[in-house]
């Protein structure tokens, strides 16, 4: 795995240990693919450990977000999405709030005209992981609006 390394020594600079359910955790984010939620994570790991509750699985993922090794998604169902940022790398999606249809896209597609807004319009912008919309399929059957 290869961020388990930096994994453990961010942990070992907090005064905590890699313990086998944090592990766990974290070959269960090499496993899934694309965004798993907290079920799904809990799924897998339980699968291959009954010494692993939920509230564990919550607490990894807090840590291995904290440390950037995992990003979050937050769709606005209710549901965080997690994924693991040393397969996938930085990037940003467009969420399709009629469909659900979710989208990647990369920072040298984003970056570039974010630059452009905050010389034009003199802001320090922010991004969300999550940009909602409304896809092409979407609006090709008539549906404009944002859910």
């Amino acid at each position: 795995m290869c961020c388990e390394q930096k994994f453990r020594d961010m942990l070992k600079e907090r005064g905590l240990r890699l313990t086998p359910q944090r592990d766990m955790v974290l070959w269960a984010m090499h496993q899934l693919s694309g965004h798993a939620t907290v079920e799904e994570i809990y799924a897998l790991v339980s699968s291959k450990s009954a010494a692993v509750d939920a509230s564990t699985v919550y607490r990894s993922l807090e840590l291995l977000t904290e440390f950037g090794l995992v990003s979050v998604i937050d769709l606005g169902d209710g549901q965080h999405r997690y994924e693991l940022l040393s397969i996938h790398g930085e990037h940003h999606h467009f969420y399709c709030t009629v469909c659900g249809k979710l989208e990647r896209i990369e920072d040298s597609e984003l970056l570039p005209a974010l630059g452009q807004f905050e010389r034009r319009f003199g802001y320090g912008i922010e991004l969300e992981h999550v940009i909602k919309g409304v896809c092409d399929v979407c609006r090709a059957q008539g549906i404009e609006e944002i859910a």
